[in-house]
């Protein structure tokens, strides 16, 4: 079916970069842990070095599930934009290519899920 165009489309999206005070919006799907249903939506300062937010992100989003104690983040692998990706530690999130929206995928291995269900 064609589709005709109406008139121009000027309204700004509200989850532009601007709009979020100097941070920027991080999604993090850990892979085989479907108890959380999607990836999670972070608001993060681009600066904050990957290490920390491992700590102070990662770790406290995470929690609740009964895996969460065991992951192994010496052991953890991570997609960015669905393209492996080993992280630099000290460095920041933007120095790390981690840009606003994109998508960082960590799989833990050995932990799949509650009882290996992927769940």
């Amino acid at each position: 079916m064609p589709v005709t165009a109406i008139g121009t489309y000027t309204a700004q999206p509200l989850d532009r970069q601007a709009n979020f005070h100097g941070a920027q919006l991080v999604y993090l799907c850990w892979e085989n842990h479907l108890l959380f249903c999607a990836p999670f939506t972070l608001p993060v300062d681009p600066a904050l070095p990957f290490a920390a937010f491992i700590e102070q992100v990662v770790k406290p989003a995470i929690a609740l599930h009964p895996d969460a104690a065991q992951v192994d983040f010496a052991t953890a692998r991570w997609r960015l934009d669905e393209q492996p990706f080993t992280p630099d530690l000290a460095r920041g999130l933007a120095a790390n290519g981690i840009t606003h929206k994109s998508l960082l995928h960590l799989h833990t291995p050995g932990l799949e899920g509650l009882g290996g269900s992927h769940n």
